[in-house]
């Protein structure tokens, strides 16, 4: 990311919130060698709905059954997730860049 772009804290999260929009989502996921697609920015979006409705960023677990609250068990779950976001279905929160999970917060 060049000097134009929002600044991040060291865990790579956006340090002012409103900061975000699709272009800093697409090019986080660019650095993590991800293109986003509609399926990803379903998720993505949904995490953001989750923030805003709860104004807490989501542990995987609750996100997860949010997910399946709106979009049925067949995107509501882990393995789904996987398939988007190989390695940590939490790296959707990164591409929304809320703030760490509250779970990971001290």
């Amino acid at each position: 990311m060049n000097n134009s772009e929002p600044e991040l804290d060291k865990e790579g999260f956006l340090k002012n919130l409103s900061d975000w929009n699709d272009d800093v989502a697409t090019g986080l996921a660019i650095n993590e060698n991800i293109t986003l697609s509609e399926q990803h920015w379903e998720i993505v979006r949904l995490t953001r709905d989750y923030y805003c409705d709860f104004q807490i960023s989501p542990a995987m677990r609750p996100l997860v059954k949010y997910i399946a609250h709106k979009l049925g068990k067949e995107k509501g779950n882990s393995l789904y997730l996987l398939k988007l976001f190989p390695g940590s279905p939490a790296k959707t929160v990164s591409y929304t860049h809320l703030t760490l999970p509250t779970i990971y917060s001290v």
